[in-house]
């Protein structure tokens, strides 16, 4: 029964995240009905599958999602599209897949951000930038505010889609899943 979750999931998620990811890079947000699909079409597959577990599997893993990354959207440090992207594929995925997929997508995010400050040549704004963050994490006054936020860096910094990673991250746990790599 779980083989075919898995494939129903690579069928499904695979194309919808990666259609997110490209809405991400281009539009700079992942739309609100897209997520919602996503979510919604997952507690269904896991309702079908799994009954009662696989809805609370679903809701935990929704959960851990948007754990993961409320606290970076509180404080200006991403979109709610994002976040919703993540929930969305924690229904999906359950909470200890979701939480190893935020993991990937977020070493992968650190590995093209560091590339695209090396490729663009802005190590010393990026340097700068990270001065200003930190000064932003050291105030309370100043934490949940825009100060220091994504977009108020301007042309100093290249905003990197986050749900590029996330997809990506995702992705990678979800077919060494699916071809038993682990078990998770």
């Amino acid at each position: 029964m779980a083989t075919y979750y898995w494939a129903v999931t690579c069928l499904f998620l695979i194309p919808a995240t990666v259609y997110a990811s490209w809405i991400d890079s281009t539009e700079k947000r992942v739309p609100n009905w897209l997520n919602a699909g996503i979510a919604l079409t997952g507690f269904l597959v896991q309702a079908l599958f799994f009954g009662w577990a696989g809805l609370a599997d679903g809701a935990l893993g929704l959960l851990v999602g948007l754990g993961l990354l409320i606290g970076p959207w509180l404080i200006y440090g991403m979109g709610a599209g994002d976040v919703k992207l993540m929930a969305a594929i924690g229904v999906w995925f359950g909470p200890m897949m979701t939480f190893v997929a935020f993991c990937v997508g977020g070493i992968l995010g650190g590995l093209i951000a560091t590339v695209m400050i090396l490729w663009s040549g802005r190590f010393w704004y990026a340097f700068a930038n990270t001065q200003v963050i930190m000064k932003k994490f050291l105030s309370p006054k100043l934490l949940f505010s825009e100060f220091g936020s994504a977009h108020s860096f301007g042309e100093s910094s290249q905003l990197l889609p986050y749900g590029v990673p996330l997809t990506a991250g995702s992705v990678i746990i979800l077919i060494g899943q699916t071809f038993s790599w682990w078990a998770l």
